[in-house]
């Protein structure tokens, strides 16, 4: 186990109706705000009543609010801009997204910038944010974990470069989730969130770092409960004790806990994230696509490990004799899963062009200059050779 530092600040407040209490929490967390900047998506918050009943608390509190609007998945740079221009215009106190991850990403980027007076690109260019206007998230949309993490990333329109900030400065104060508030999501928000909280467990299970016993069974744990609760979820999308079980394992995902002592890959995120930054790929699709190929690609790296998570996550027949059998078995039930969420397991099904390959590797390994992943370092020939398996 490696040496390690965890710091955990955000305050969840789970279940039904709790979001009735997000201006008590928002003066308990910082009392002498009185500018309130709501940061949100689409209008559905709107249709569905939520919207009204956060101001309806907020004018109960006598704290006045305004609204960043229309953050798209993906997010942009552009509306982070917006953002950090009406807090410094209006003298925002405290930012309160309503949304999931792209909004939650969006609202602690406009934090960290609205307390900065250079370019807020320069905190995903490398430099650390050192203060930012509070945040707390009203979560919509389990799939992130940013409801609970030290991440967010934004894609720049200038060069169409996908980045991100990690930094505990800038992780919510609270957060609150109602699985309640989950229950109108499309199917495709649904199964690609699932593959997405999935996805984030495994960038951490698959480490060279040795003796990590404790930390294998949480995620074997939390992966086992995405992997049953989510196709549950999706197939029962109203049923509440589903989606609270599927809501907890997101935040639990990404919230830090599970890395603990262990180094992390995170290759398979910086790879699907160039089909999000140029042909905007939902993010868990874009995962969908590239982590079975990038498992077939390093599995006999560690072939052991990749036994285990068969094992006790696909539940392969351990009294199969071959090792690689049972892997590649393994890997056969996760891409299986993802196409029974309704994701697509090939580039193909994204309409990518396959002559695009070649720019995407280069971006994501910064021209072989900054491979990615730890697990096997990805440089830009196996970048392209992961495009590849995946057309």
């Amino acid at each position: 186990m490696d040496n390690f530092t965890f710091t955990y600040t955000t305050q969840l407040l789970f279940g039904k109706g709790e979001c009735k209490n997000v201006a008590k929490k928002i003066i308990e967390f910082s009392p002498n705000s009185k500018n309130i900047l709501i940061v949100y998506g689409s209008d559905r918050i709107k249709k569905n009543g939520l919207f009204d009943t956060i101001v309806e608390a907020l004018n109960r509190e006598n704290l006045n609010h305004f609204e960043c609007y229309g953050v798209q998945p993906n997010p942009l740079l552009s509306k982070v801009y917006e953002g950090i221009k009406i807090c410094k215009e209006e003298n925002i106190d405290f930012i309160l997204a309503v949304g999931g991850g792209s909004v939650i990403d969006t609202a602690k980027a406009i934090g960290a910038g609205a307390k900065y007076n250079g370019d807020v690109w320069d905190f995903f260019n490398g430099k650390n944010p050192k203060e930012t206007i509070k945040v707390a998230s009203i979560l919509t949309i389990p799939a992130a974990g940013s409801e609970s993490s030290l991440s967010c990333v934004i894609t720049n329109e200038d060069g169409w470069f996908k980045k991100s900030i990690n930094n505990d400065v800038i992780r919510p104060v609270f957060s609150i989730l109602d699985p309640e508030l989950t229950y109108s999501l499309p199917k495709y928000q649904i199964g690609a969130g699932i593959v997405d909280m999935l996805a984030h467990v495994q960038e951490r299970y698959f480490t060279n770092t040795k003796h990590n016993d404790l930390t294998d069974r949480l995620c074997e744990s939390v992966m086992q409960t995405i992997v049953n609760m989510g196709m549950l979820t999706y197939q029962n999308p109203d049923n509440y004790e589903y989606r609270s079980q599927i809501m907890l394992a997101g935040s639990l995902a990404h919230n830090g806990l599970l890395n603990v002592g262990r180094e992390q890959d995170w290759a398979s995120h910086r790879i699907g994230m160039e089909l999000s930054a140029k042909y905007n790929t939902t993010h868990g699709a874009s995962l969908a696509i590239i982590m079975p190929n990038w498992m077939k690609y390093v599995y006999k790296h560690d072939i052991d490990r990749f036994v285990q998570w068969s094992i006790k996550v696909w539940n392969v027949d351990f009294s199969l004799d071959d090792k690689e059998e049972i892997v590649l078995e393994g890997i056969r039930r996760f891409t299986n899963f993802c196409k029974n969420l309704g994701m697509p397991t090939t580039l193909s099904e994204e309409n990518i062009p396959f002559d695009s390959f070649e720019e995407m590797a280069s971006k994501c390994t910064n021209n072989d200059l900054a491979p990615v992943g730890h697990f096997v370092p990805m440089y830009k020939k196996d970048v392209l050779n992961i495009y590849t398996l995946s057309k």
